[in-house]
């Protein structure tokens, strides 16, 4: 069997507030994947089921290591699923605001590639 790519699609999230990467990295996820559909699943590469796509989630983060990983692959609503956290992004100056529980003044933005690939013979 041989992995070929079907999509790719990418997407970018922001966390204003609370500074929690895996916010980001998921609205990163959301994003690249809201308005797509994927015909070409069953018409071109034949599946019958879409669990049996992979989808293979690359997202770069401000502080990369604080990312609840099954919280970001929970965005997928189908699919083997994997995901890869890599330091990047963007940390932006922004404005704490104590009622929305910031912790500091960081704004942080994720970006996130996502691939779809089928099996084939």
């Amino acid at each position: 069997m041989t992995r070929k790519r079907l999509i790719i699609e990418m997407g970018m999230g922001v966390d204003q507030h609370g500074q929690e990467p895996t916010v980001a990295a998921s609205r990163a996820v959301r994003n690249a994947i809201a308005h797509n559909a994927l015909p070409g699943v069953w018409e071109v590469a034949g599946l019958s089921d879409p669990n049996q796509m992979i989808v293979e989630v690359q997202v770069a983060v401000p502080y990369p290591e604080q990312v609840r990983q099954e919280e970001v692959l929970a965005m997928l609503p189908f699919g083997q699923k994997s995901l890869t956290v890599q330091s990047g992004g963007m940390v932006v100056q922004g404005r704490a605001i104590p009622e929305l529980n910031d912790k500091n003044d960081e704004m942080l933005i994720a970006v996130a590639a996502v691939t779809v690939l089928v099996e084939t013979e």
